[in-house]
């Protein structure tokens, strides 16, 4: 099965930006109808950020809308978020995945995130 590695995430001051990568292995990402970023903060339940489709197609939480941009390179087999004018409540750490297979209520084969850390 397809496995993914997140990467790029980091300490930014507020306002900043950065730009995660998730790189499949296993498969194609050109493969999957929906890519997904989530993303966990302490004491909170695991949100779903952005997906984006085959078609290119994105959607975005609302509370992310118009900061985040999400987008897949089909030859690198990646996956990225870009984040911008970034908010400490952003801190999390951000996983990415297969949306129609992570949606499963028992799913638990999450990766090792990366944790994006937002100062105020």
């Amino acid at each position: 099965q397809v496995q993914f590695v997140e990467s790029g995430g980091g300490l930014v001051q507020a306002g900043g930006s950065l730009r995660l990568t998730c790189t499949a292995s296993g498969g194609s990402i050109d493969s999957i109808d929906g890519m997904a970023w989530y993303r966990l903060a302490p004491g909170k339940q695991r949100e779903l950020v952005a997906v984006v489709a085959k078609s290119g197609t994105t959607n975005y939480h609302d509370s992310v809308k118009g900061r985040f941009t999400i987008s897949r390179d089909n030859a690198k087999n990646a996956v990225y978020l870009y984040m911008s004018s970034l908010k400490p409540e952003y801190t999390a750490i951000y996983y990415c995945n297969d949306i129609w297979i992570a949606r499963a209520p028992n799913f638990d084969s999450w990766g090792q995130g990366t944790q994006v850390t937002v100062s105020t």
